[in-house]
């Protein structure tokens, strides 16, 4: 088929490609380092293309939107966490190819959203006590690294969870941008084989459609960048927990 015969066989109408090209652009944004509304781009996604499909459409935007991350922010980037957090990363993506097929998805979700709330809660009272112990805890960061990756083969729903172990390592808001660039650049990456020959959810035609969207991601990227710079490390680790609350509701109650 023909570049245009493969988006014409999508079947979309005006307002599902209204919604798409605003989750990409959202996409961007996120990527910027205006993080928690990941969870808004994943239910968008899966309400046009369903779940799993959608899954395999968002991974080479979520590449695209990386590699500007990590040329913007790369000198930022923490390589002590990164190497840190990687290993057990790796394990839970392993661990979501194996399960990725029979897992309830309506299990997973309600899980995560609980798993994202209490850590939200425990982030806040971390806040309010200005307490160090938990971050500096080998079982917290293993947890969080598995959870992370886990999460990000299955329904590319890991930022909630990142975003509570690098608010909680207390990371000023440069460094935790940079960090979670590499992090996620290195991840997806090595999670876009399985979606290719196993999950078989990244194929020509969605890399087609992936081709359109790519400026939607550059500008919410160029425009994310800019609204990122005016605003203050407090205030940035204020909006995260609130985003990342709320998208944990969204998540347990879609």
């Amino acid at each position: 088929m023909s570049y245009i015969e493969i988006l014409q066989s999508y079947n979309l109408t005006a307002l599902q490609w209204t919604a798409i090209g605003f989750a990409v652009f959202l996409l961007g944004l996120s990527k910027s380092g205006i993080k928690g509304i990941s969870i808004i781009i994943v239910v968008i996604l899966a309400f046009v293309f369903g779940e799993k499909a959608s899954t395999g459409i968002l991974l080479p935007m979520l590449i695209c939107a990386d590699i500007l991350a990590v040329i913007y922010y790369n000198r930022h980037a923490d390589w002590g966490i990164i190497k840190r957090l990687i290993p057990w990363m790796i394990v839970g993506v392993l661990v979501g190819v194996w399960v990725g097929n029979d897992i309830s998805e309506i299990i997973f979700k309600r899980l995560m959203a609980i798993i994202i709330i209490v850590s939200v809660i425990i982030m806040f009272y971390i806040e309010k006590q200005k307490s160090n112990g938990i971050p500096k805890n080998k079982l917290f960061a293993t947890g969080m690294g598995f959870l992370t990756g886990f999460t990000t083969m299955i329904g590319n729903l890991a930022g909630p969870i990142s975003n509570v172990y690098f608010l909680a390592i207390r990371f000023p808001k440069n460094e935790f941008i940079g960090t979670a660039a590499w992090l996620f650049f290195i991840i997806n990456v090595f999670k876009l084989p399985f979606h290719i020959f196993i999950w078989k959810t990244v194929t020509r035609e969605s890399l087609v459609l992936n081709s359109v969207l790519i400026p939607a991601v550059v500008a919410g990227f160029l425009l994310g960048t800019y609204i990122v710079r005016l605003i203050s490390n407090v205030n940035y680790r204020r909006f995260i927990l609130i985003v990342t609350a709320l998208g944990g509701v969204i998540m347990l109650f879609r």
